[in-house]
């Protein structure tokens, strides 16, 4: 896990709380290197701001697709339940957790915002006392103050015991994570080599399976380039688009192992809406397609 230094979430935590709509202008600044326009935002990072301040707030089926427990709810309610990985067990603090209790191999995370993830496959070489400290350390984190994402402040904070994703190559699966705007699943960002590399490799595709140059990696691809097509990838684009039909925008997660989809989480705010990853006509294309609510 990777933890910002104390001095710099203490700033971010009082600037939000003094003014979240400082809050986003200032680090739109910083990341984006211009003038947040909030007034008729155009880009998606741009219209992601926008929610934040004016639809995430007191939405409550934004705030209970954001917490990763409540989520599952969303989705049976959806009659995708057999997409959701098996929950084990669940623990309000990492000092309740009943390590005995725990099979050979698991994933442990918080309910709230993003990271903190405890990919166990083996338990006896796991180093405990370390963990702990990490999820404690995560607990204390107010996610919902650091770039002013208020889906994520709600009360209960849960750790989630799931089961373990298995591989035939023993790796970690590959995320799928589909761009989803106003019900419409346009593309899926492929992470591949997560745990077998320092940075992973990402790629887009669009539903022909054709890749799409909208970022670093797939503007610098070679001529011809793609990856093979997994088995369940069109099913995966259904229940994307199943899931995200109430939302004008928002991210929807899957693995995909042997064919079997497993659901991984619905994210309104990629990288906090400050993503330098896609390509600057990226963001304003992404933008195009999200059709903003109309505030009462």
């Amino acid at each position: 896990m990777v933890f910002r230094s104390k001095a710099n979430l203490l700033l971010r935590y009082f600037v939000t709380s003094l003014s979240p709509k400082l809050s986003v202008s200032l680090l739109y600044r910083i990341y984006h290197r211009k003038k947040l326009n909030l007034k008729e935002p155009q880009t998606l990072d741009e219209k992601i701001q926008w929610m934040k301040l004016n639809y995430y707030k007191d939405n409550e089926l934004v705030k209970q697709c954001a917490d990763k427990y409540r989520v599952r709810d969303y989705v049976e309610s959806c009659g995708l339940g057999h997409i959701l990985n098996p929950l084990l067990h669940t623990f309000h603090h990492a000092s309740e957790i009943d390590w005995s209790i725990l099979p050979q191999k698991f994933v442990l995370k918080w309910n709230f915002g993003c990271g903190g993830n405890v990919i166990c496959d083996d338990k006896e070489k796991l180093d405990i006392p370390s963990t702990i400290r990490d999820l404690d350390k995560f607990e204390k984190i107010k996610f919902h103050l650091i770039a002013a994402e208020p889906q994520y402040n709600f009360d209960e904070k849960l750790i989630l015991c799931e089961q373990f994703i298995e591989t035939e190559d023993g790796l970690s699966p590959v995320d799928y994570k589909f761009y989803c705007f106003n019900g419409e699943a346009k593309y899926v960002l492929c992470c591949i080599g997560r745990g077998t590399k320092e940075k992973p490799d990402f790629y887009f595709f669009n539903r022909q399976w054709q890749l799409q140059r909208l970022n670093h990696q797939g503007q610098a691809a070679p001529e011809g380039f793609t990856i093979p097509k997994p088995d369940g990838m069109d099913q995966l684009f259904e229940y994307a688009e199943v899931l995200s039909k109430p939302f004008p925008f928002v991210r929807a997660d899957f693995y995909l192992e042997k064919g079997k989809a497993y659901f991984g989480e619905l994210t309104f705010t990629p990288a906090g809406g400050f993503d330098k990853g896609r390509l600057p006509e990226t963001d304003l294309l992404f933008g195009q397609m999200v059709q903003l609510p109309t505030l009462r």
